[in-house]
């Protein structure tokens, strides 16, 4: 057994009480780094919460700024979600379409208060007349989509006044370029209309007078229908016609035109359905404005052939084509400008009106030309009325 001494036990108590000293000088040390360390948290965490809560007061400001923003927009903001119902709206929305709407299937809100409008299939007619702009897009990284209605009436009736303005301009060129073009053919029609009575004028010479004559009405009666057509920019009576009878006229008249030449005229109608609703004289006018031009560009030879196959249940096509000189590609872009014109004697209104026809029933022409080769103008026209006759086909020639 080993005993110790009291110098020996006074050592190692001295000993323990040094190292016990230095641990616990040591815990301190370390207490105090872990209340320093504490202290700088919670300093970090106080400027962190300071700037988050001033960071939501500014973003609170933001919200309600845009609030007020959206409130005061004059156009209707619309937000739908992924099913398409309405999760929020603005006032201006409500004042369009009217109440419930946040909740409500937006194709249900659509069709209680919004109007397709044919001329714009880009706007919409409210219930109380005005017409508003829809534009409807995704927003980004959501499934959520935006709305939004703005009211187009006003800049509409702008530029109404404008197309009005414009067209009266348009008229006044027209009167002027008329004096001219009508006076010509009408002196000459008076100056035949003269000889006609002169007991030496022979038969042959009467018969060629007749024609002469006919030729300068027939060119005056081309331009006044013309005027006419423009002045009343597309605004046409609509009523129910036969479009075999149209056909039938149109073979008629052009009888009269290529009975002494080497034109040949073929008419064919594939459309099984006849009864159209639209305006026949317009549309007579349209066919015999184009063959007659057909006529003049092949200088009194060639084919021209008018031909009417249906598209569907409710539209036709009209091609009417030509073996002329054809179009420069140049002109091609602007046959359809009013007072636009390569002839001389032309006044530039038959092509325009041709084309405002065309939109009044609904309808569109384009055209296709290869100088040498021919021309080729197709009348797309969405105007049928219900079956009525069978395919018919018919030709004429000299």
């Amino acid at each position: 057994m080993t005993t110790f001494t009291s110098p020996q036990k006074t050592e190692q108590l001295t000993d323990a009480f040094r190292i016990f000293n230095q641990l616990s000088q040591n815990l301190s040390s370390s207490y105090q780094g872990l209340e320093e360390q504490v202290g700088k948290l919670h300093q970090e965490l106080a400027a962190a919460r300071s700037e988050r809560v001033q960071t939501l007061i500014e973003k609170e400001k933001l919200a309600a700024r845009l609030q007020q923003i959206l409130a005061a927009l004059p156009a209707a903001i619309i937000i739908l979600d992924a099913q398409a119902y309405v999760i929020d709206c603005n006032t201006q929305a409500t004042h369009f379409l009217g109440e419930p709407l946040v909740g409500q299937f937006w194709g249900d809100v659509a069709a209680r208060s919004l109007i397709s409008v044919l001329d714009n299939p880009l706007e919409r007619q409210l219930l109380n007349g005005l017409r508003v702009n829809m534009v409807r897009s995704s927003l980004p990284d959501s499934q959520e989509q935006v709305v939004v209605l703005s009211d187009v009436s006003e800049m509409n009736a702008l530029q109404e006044t404008i197309n009005q303005q414009k067209h009266l301009s348009a008229m006044g060129e027209m009167v002027a370029s008329m004096a001219h073009q009508v006076r010509t053919p009408l002196s000459t029609a008076i100056l035949y209309a003269s000889q006609m009575t002169s007991p030496k004028l022979d038969a042959d010479k009467q018969q060629r007078f007749s024609k002469k004559i006919l030729e300068r009405l027939h060119y005056l009666e081309r331009q006044v229908n013309d005027m006419l057509v423009f002045a009343k920019e597309g605004r046409l009576t609509m009523e129910a016609f036969s479009l075999q009878s149209l056909l039938d006229k149109v073979q008629v008249a052009m009888l009269d035109y290529i009975a002494d030449g080497e034109v040949k005229f073929r008419l064919s109608n594939d459309c099984l359905l006849d009864l159209m609703q639209g305006n026949e004289t317009a549309l007579q006018g349209v066919l015999m404005n184009l063959l007659t031009n057909s006529l003049e560009a092949m200088s009194g030879k060639g084919v021209i052939v008018l031909s009417v196959v249906q598209l569907d249940e409710k539209s036709l096509q009209i091609s009417i084509k030509d073996t002329g000189r054809g179009i420069e590609s140049a002109h091609l872009q602007r046959i359809f400008e009013p007072f636009f014109t390569t002839r001389v004697s032309g006044t530039g209104l038959g092509l325009a009106v041709v084309d405002s026809v065309l939109k009044a029933h609904g309808g569109q022409v384009k055209c296709r030309s290869t100088v040498g080769v021919g021309t080729e103008f197709k009348l797309s026209l969405p105007c049928i009325e219900q079956v009525f006759q069978p395919n018919i086909s018919i030709g004429a020639s000299a």
